[in-house]
């Protein structure tokens, strides 16, 4: 897991701008200067870019927390859950949300960078910021006869193959009546993909459903 200031010092090494990291992170300029600083600081002090670099990414940053209580949810604080919450953001965009930072996460992470923060205070803020309007949805229930029908329709799921994210179609077959799946993997969705997951499905079953069900789906319309 990449701390706070691994994000911000890899972008600064990137060639980007305080203003820019600040806004790309959401996070304070200040705060986006001080780790900058205190990099350069530690690169000029060191015998080595090398020596200086790893040193700097190894040590965790420094709150003082003594004796005093827990540490209330100030900026700096606040700029360190945007962080872990812009990293989750991420990662669902690329797919992985088996790997996103729960609430726990999140608190274990400011834990280990020696931040002294209670559960709720992390809970409460998380909530405000991660904040959703709730829909309540009305549900029919439908009942089907064994072989009546099955659904059809298209998936998609990220796999790292080689240590590349590579994003793979679904086809994915479902019974009506007893929820069976079957689900084929295509690397995209035409008419061909369309055509032999159906005969791999009904070959598997050893024959075929009365009715076929789709999605108002391009490739099923054009057949």
């Amino acid at each position: 897991m990449y701390t706070k200031q691994e994000i911000i010092i890899k972008r600064y090494r990137e060639g980007k701008s305080h203003r820019c990291i600040s806004r790309e992170l959401g996070l304070n300029c200040k705060t986006v200067s001080k780790y900058i600083s205190e990099y350069e600081s530690t690169i000029q002090d060191s015998t080595s870019f090398e020596a200086g670099h790893s040193k700097y990414v190894s040590t965790a940053p420094a709150y003082k927390a003594g004796n005093r209580e827990k540490q209330k949810l100030t900026q700096e604080v606040q700029d360190v859950i945007d962080s872990l919450l812009f990293l989750n953001d991420k990662k669902k965009q690329q797919g992985l949300h088996k790997k996103l930072l729960k609430k726990k996460d999140i608190l274990e992470e400011l834990h280990r960078q020696g931040i002294d923060i209670g559960y709720t205070t992390v809970c409460n803020y998380v909530s405000t910021k991660q904040s959703r309007v709730t829909i309540n949805e009305a549900y029919i229930r439908q009942v089907y006869n064994p072989e009546e029908s099955c659904e059809f329709d298209w998936g998609e799921v990220k796999l790292y193959i080689n240590s590349k994210l590579t994003r793979f179609q679904l086809a994915v077959f479902t019974s009506s009546y007893s929820n069976f799946c079957y689900v084929l993997l295509y690397n995209q969705q035409d008419t061909l993909s369309f055509t032999k997951s159906h005969v791999y499905f009904f070959e598997t079953i050893g024959g075929v459903f009365k009715i076929m069900v789709y999605d108002n789906m391009r490739v099923a319309v054009s057949m």
